[in-house]
């Protein structure tokens, strides 16, 4: 007995009764399709956003650390070297006269001559030209025509005087007449004395027609000439006549920056080199100094006396004077690229501790060229910036690094 198979159970839940033989069953409805595919695909865009935004960030970090690193000023850094103690420090003179002098006259007149020009070496008391003055040679011969009148008067008076006091001792006359005859006499001789004394003063004129050489020197400057308008200085300026100067010894003025100013004593040697004497250098003393530090340029004034007997160095020249110092000054020397110009003065930009940068006022010495000497306002252990930027300001970070010229040093 056969029995059919196929109705032999029942169709369990949800399966459809009229499905057609051959046809696949559905799957279980426990975890849809739909939603797998749905979260496989958000996890999916998930990690691409997430390493987009990752990776964003990153980027975002390293440009900002960039920016902040090029933010920050990178520098050059050098030492200042202490220069070597030297007895030798060679500063800018002018060379002048030891004594040098105008010559003015001191009568009215007309140049008649002159004896000597630019160039002549004179004599002290040496004739140098003469001045006519016809009028001071009238005035003195009626000046003296007054002291002959003056002095017959007070002869006249003496004689009166002589004889009323003879007359006197007899009584022939009376004590009033003899006081008056000799207040008379004292009278006359006083204005004697005054005629005598308008004399010497228009024979002193008379004598200044002839001008004289002061000092022994060479003649400078010759400012007139034959026929020319002498003025003493009489109702007008004064005129020179010529000028004069003593060179056989010079004078030789010298500013000594105020850190040499202790050491600059008279007694110390100074040498004079010329550029017009190459290989050449005159010697001369440290004679006075003006014991005084001058406000405006912190140096010291002090005069060396040069001899000159062969009138080889001429005054108003300039010189370099060699002065030799004592051992044991010892400064600081820089760079010239160090320096900053500022409204605020002369300044240097030196590292601090935390690569902070502090701006310090400085004093210089000598000019090398390539090299300055500072002689205020450093140590000597500073870190000094090279190159100094424009908009490098106190307090600002940097960063730092060594010269070429500072690592040489170290190796």
């Amino acid at each position: 007995m056969k029995v059919d198979q196929t109705n032999s159970f029942e169709a369990g839940p949800g399966v459809d009764e009229k499905a057609e033989p051959g046809t696949p069953s559905p799957q279980p409805s426990g975890f849809p399709k739909g939603l797998l595919v749905l979260l496989i695909a958000l996890a999916l865009v998930g990690g691409i956003v997430y390493r987009g935004i990752a990776a964003r960030t990153k980027d975002a970090a390293t440009l900002t650390r960039e920016t902040r690193q090029m933010a920050t000023a990178s520098v050059l850094v050098i030492h200042p070297r202490r220069a070597a103690s030297s007895q030798e420090v060679v500063l800018p003179a002018n060379i002048q006269a030891y004594t040098d002098s105008p010559i003015y006259a001191r009568t009215n007149g007309y140049l008649q001559r002159w004896l000597v020009d630019i160039g002549a070496h004179v004599k002290a008391g040496q004739l140098l030209a003469e001045i006519d003055t016809p009028e001071i040679d009238q005035q003195l011969q009626q000046a003296r025509a007054d002291l002959n009148t003056a002095q017959a008067n007070r002869d006249l008076a003496k004689i009166t005087a002589d004889r009323y006091q003879s007359l006197l001792k007899t009584n022939a006359i009376a004590r009033q007449d003899v006081d008056n005859a000799v207040g008379d006499l004292q009278a006359k001789q006083a204005m004697v004395a005054s005629a005598q004394s308008n004399v010497k003063r228009l024979e002193d004129l008379q004598s200044f027609q002839k001008i004289y050489a002061p000092f022994e020197g060479v003649i400078t400057a010759r400012k007139i000439d034959i026929g020319d308008l002498i003025n003493s200085g009489n109702g007008g300026p004064a005129q020179e006549l010529f000028h004069i100067a003593q060179v056989h010894r010079l004078r030789v003025y010298v500013n000594v920056p105020q850190i040499y100013s202790r050491a600059a004593r008279p007694g110390l040697t100074a040498d004079l080199t010329l550029a017009e004497f190459p290989g050449r250098r005159f010697q001369g003393r440290l004679v006075r100094t003006a014991e005084s530090i001058d406000a405006a340029s912190r140096s010291l004034l002090v005069e060396i006396d040069v001899p000159n007997p062969n009138g080889e160095l001429l005054p108003g020249a300039y010189a370099e004077v060699h002065l030799k110092l004592p051992a044991g000054i010892s400064t600081l020397l820089l760079p010239v690229n160090t320096l900053i110009f500022r409204a605020q003065g002369l300044q240097v930009a030196s590292i601090t501790a935390g690569n902070r940068v502090a701006l310090i006022p400085v004093t210089l010495g000598r000019d090398f060229g390539n090299e300055v000497e500072v002689v205020a306002g450093l140590k000597g252990d500073e870190s000094v910036v090279l190159n100094p930027p424009d908009s490098l300001v106190t307090g600002e970070t940097v960063q730092t690094s060594t010269s070429a010229s500072e690592e040489g040093k170290s190796e």
